[in-house]
């Protein structure tokens, strides 16, 4: 686990977060919506700059885990992916430090790559998704991505799934 601190050394609170992702029926493109809690979003809700939002990305291949895995999918900082269109909003909270940014993977995006050849990483749980600080460039907070059924869609639908980002600390 990431033990963040200021930039003067003194302990800043942990952060933390959860995410949802949801594909759509022909597979074709992928939703999200993640909350962060003790990273800020916008560089202006604290006033030290280790706890800034530097990138947030997917990450995606075979080799994970136990192997960290490169950069799939960009929505926030370099790479941005989310070109097509690019439709990621992040809205701050209102106090506090965190905030909500949510999107869509659609076909055509990528970094070096696309959603429906990343399909087997995602879904086969070699997939997950990254929160970088500047404090902590190879991210402060990580989180898996399972695939587990969507209820509602399942019972009622009988097709759908739901992918979620367990809340986890970066090791």
């Amino acid at each position: 686990p990431v033990t963040p601190t200021l930039s003067n050394g003194d302990p800043r609170p942990a952060s933390f977060g959860t995410a949802s992702f949801v594909l759509n029926d022909a597979q074709t493109a992928m939703t999200f919506t993640a909350t962060i809690n003790n990273i800020d979003v916008t560089g202006a809700q604290t006033e030290d700059i280790n706890d800034n939002l530097t990138a947030a990305h997917i990450h995606a291949g075979p080799a994970f885990p136990p192997t960290n895995v490169g950069v799939v999918w960009g929505f926030f900082g370099a790479p941005l992916n989310d070109n097509n269109p690019n439709d990621v909003v992040l809205t701050p909270f209102g106090t506090g430090v965190g905030g909500t940014i949510s999107g869509k993977w659609d076909a055509p995006e990528g970094n070096n790559t696309t959603l429906a050849a990343q399909l087997s990483n995602i879904l086969n749980g070699h997939a997950y998704i990254n929160f970088h600080t500047r404090q902590f460039g190879g991210g402060e907070i990580r989180g898996a991505l399972t695939v587990v059924p969507e209820p509602a869609s399942l019972s009622l639908l009988g097709l759908g799934w739901l992918l979620v980002a367990r809340r986890r600390r970066r090791n």
